[in-house]
């Protein structure tokens, strides 16, 4: 498939596996590379810019074909040199960078002046707007229906994704609620020039968390995510388990952060990513993980993607408006 996203980043099928707090490891994004996405890193998984750099070179030992780095900004209760990482990133030859969480304006320059190319991740029409004014390459417009944090205005994906491509002239990512092939016809009708992916992502061979998880997320419903954070305004999606719940009863009863940190620590997390128990941690899942019904590599995840959206525009929607 060819789209202005897999022009941009030089990619065979237009779909990044977005990165993922502890799950977007060398392995995944070279695997997803290897497939014809774009896979990325995420930063923040490695505790210490060195860390960073070595599990870069260990992504190009992997791969030859174009993978990228997130960069989250902004992380809450963390203190982060974000310069270090920046610096790191900007000397180790990657062509890519996704930004999330604030705005990457005061690292622009650095990344231009590098070749690198970035994608940032918005809720919001705005925030988009704002993002091409300072020379972002490409939006990746997150709906409600996403993992993690979809922002305080609840706008789902059939509105948001058009409502950008009616104001924005960089390519526009899809992100939220797309699992399969109908999701990637969907997301290039409504305007989008690609999609990213993160859950269904979670659920391959190669990422990098228990086999219970992945099995809980097939076994799901889409109706199993509950909204976190929302009175501390920084709303999250997360699969409904005991430390959701127990989120959610502290929040009703008008706690504060710090009465629901322990719960939600990055080490918790990643006792559930690893030990398998399910309500060990706070588990981060999209809404679509109640499309997700197997575990496949992520070579025929890509392939089948690509396979069932090119069916769907080709021979579906086609006879529709045959004569």
């Amino acid at each position: 498939m060819k789209t202005r996203l897999t022009e941009l980043l030089g990619i065979e099928a237009p779909i990044i596996c977005g990165g993922m707090m502890r799950i977007g490891t060398a392995e995944l994004a070279a695997a997803a590379s290897n497939a014809g996405a774009l896979g990325v890193m995420t930063a923040l998984t490695y505790p210490t810019p060195q860390a960073l750099m070595e599990a870069i070179e260990r992504c190009q030992s992997l791969t030859d074909k174009p993978f990228g780095v997130n960069l989250t900004v902004g992380v809450v209760a963390t203190e982060i040199n974000y310069d270090e990482y920046v610096e790191v990133i900007c000397r180790s030859g990657v062509k890519t960078v996704e930004t999330a969480g604030r705005s990457p304006e005061p690292f622009m320059e650095r990344f231009n002046e590098a070749g690198i190319k970035v994608i940032h991740k918005c809720v919001a029409v705005r925030h988009a707007l704002k993002a091409e004014r300072i020379g972002v390459a490409a939006v990746s417009i997150d709906g409600f229906e996403c993992a993690g944090h979809p922002g305080e205005e609840d706008v789902t994906g059939l509105v948001l994704i058009p409502a950008a491509a009616n104001t924005l002239s960089v390519p526009i990512v899809a992100s939220g609620g797309i699992a399969d092939g109908r999701g990637l016809a969907a997301a290039l009708a409504l305007g989008a020039d690609g999609i990213n992916m993160g859950t269904r992502f979670m659920v391959t061979e190669e990422a990098d968390i228990h086999h219970n998880i992945k099995q809980s997320i097939v076994d799901m419903a889409e109706t199993q995510t509950s909204l976190i954070f929302r009175s501390f305004r920084n709303t999250a999606r997360v699969y409904t388990n005991d430390v959701a719940r127990k989120v959610s009863e502290i929040e009703a009863a008008g706690g504060d952060f710090s009465e629901v940190h322990g719960l939600v620590s990055g080490d918790k997390q990643t006792e559930a990513w690893q030990s398998g128990n399910i309500d060990a941690g706070m588990v981060t899942v999209g809404m679509c993980g109640g499309l997700i019904k197997d575990i496949p590599n992520c070579k025929q995840l890509i392939e089948t993607l690509v396979s069932d959206a090119e069916t769907i525009i080709d021979q579906r929607l086609a006879k529709m408006t045959s004569a």
